[in-house]
């Protein structure tokens, strides 16, 4: 049985990774948000939207945090009936000189405007730099999603370059703003 070891709360939120019993919440949010999703993520194959590509997907993702790979979260509300209404997932992750890891995140449209993103990133963006020790965090936005630039930038995110033809991004190369922020409080030490 896939255990859920890792649990971040704000104030609205619990991050944590997902858990078998979680599937169909899981499910019901791709499925009820995949038109809106959709111009920002790679093509989805149909089996993403099964209960058995879940299961190995949620056995793999606590493998990679286990492995120090990467750190993906769901986000549920903590009001009733504890909704699932986003992820947050931290991935790339590169040790040694470079202590840089990517951050990617999603949310429900029924949520977008509330703040709960911007909440979601700043506590788990303090776990990365705090606990996990990352010097640097990489986000990376089509240049038509604005609602993604003003939330980084809010957060601290410095734009660094502009790549052409970076991801394949809805069936199609696409552009990218690329940013990043980097820890203040460590800058000065080693990895």
């Amino acid at each position: 049985m896939l255990e859920c070891p890792f649990l971040l709360e704000s104030r609205h939120l619990q991050l944590r990774h997902g858990q078998p019993d979680d599937i169909p919440a899981i499910l019901a949010y791709y499925r009820e948000n995949q038109a809106h999703l959709a111009p920002f993520e790679p093509l989805k194959l149909p089996e993403f939207y099964t209960s058995d590509h879940w299961r190995q997907a949620l056995s793999q993702r606590l493998t990679e945090t286990q492995e120090d790979r990467s750190l993906k979260l769901f986000l549920f509300l903590k009001s009733s009936p504890h909704p699932l209404i986003g992820s947050v997932n931290f991935s790339n992750f590169s040790r040694g000189v470079f202590q840089n890891c990517s951050v990617g995140y999603s949310l429900a449209k029924s949520y977008e405007g509330q703040g709960y993103m911007r909440e979601a990133l700043q506590v788990s963006i303090d776990y990365v730099f705090s606990r996990l020790r990352f010097h640097r965090i990489e986000a990376n936005y089509l240049p038509h999603n604005q609602r993604s630039g003003r939330l980084l930038k809010r957060l601290g995110f410095a734009v660094n370059g502009y790549a052409p033809d970076y991801l394949y991004i809805a069936g199609q190369w696409q552009d990218h703003i690329l940013t990043s922020l980097v820890d203040s409080i460590a800058t000065n030490t080693h990895p």
